[in-house]
Order: structure tokens, then sequence, then C-alpha cells
């Protein structure tokens, strides 16, 4: 099972493996309290691309088929994440205010579209 969650929520037992999937760390979190399994900074959009889309939801479609074209390339990551939600639970953590529009929501789209 593949989750989306903001890392400012409480972690709970049945996130299964946390990973934080933003290319900043978040402001406000430390480390210890963020309790993330590991930080696939390289999964996350492009600074330009961020940027660029600052979770403006009028931009999300073209946000989604840009950071899409950013991914080509990272495969074995994205196979990981797919092979990994398939044996248990996988959380991918952010930082965003906006819950629908997202890295996370749009990266667990695309390892569910395989």
């Amino acid at each position: 099972m593949l989750r989306t969650k903001r890392i400012h929520e409480e972690p709970s037992g049945d996130d299964g493996i946390r990973i934080l999937v933003d290319r900043l760390w978040p402001r406000g979190i430390s480390r210890e309290k963020a309790t993330i399994d590991r930080w696939e900074k390289d999964l996350a959009p492009g600074t330009e691309l961020r940027r660029w889309f600052g979770h403006d939801p009028a931009k999300w479609e073209e946000f989604l088929r840009r950071y899409r074209a950013e991914l080509k390339g990272k495969e074995e990551a994205l196979a990981r994440l797919r092979r990994e939600a398939g044996m248990e639970t996988v959380t991918l953590l952010y930082a965003a205010r906006d819950e629908e529009h997202n890295n996370a929501v749009a990266l667990k789209r695309f390892v569910e579209e395989g």
C-alpha cells in the first residue's frame, strides 16, 4: 500500500516505511521528530519546476507532465518504491500545505500507474 502524509502530522504505527520525497528539508521539523526511514530527494521535483509550480492548483496538470518527464531515468528508484509498497505500507511524506496538489501525490500516482 502506498500513502501520502504531511510530514508535520504525527507519525503513526500504520505509516510503515516513511519516506520524505521533498528536495529541501521541511521547515520547523527536526530530523528526530520527522522519524523518517529515508530521504529520497532525487525523486523530488527539481528546483526550477518546484519554483514554477508554487503549489498553484491551476498549474497542476502541467506540473504532472513536467514532473513525469523529470523522473525519466529514475525507473530503478520508482520500481523500488513499487516493490516496497507491494510488500508493506509505504508513506510518502511531504511538507506542502496543499494535500491534493503536491509532489508526493503526483509521485504516488506515477508509482501506481507503473
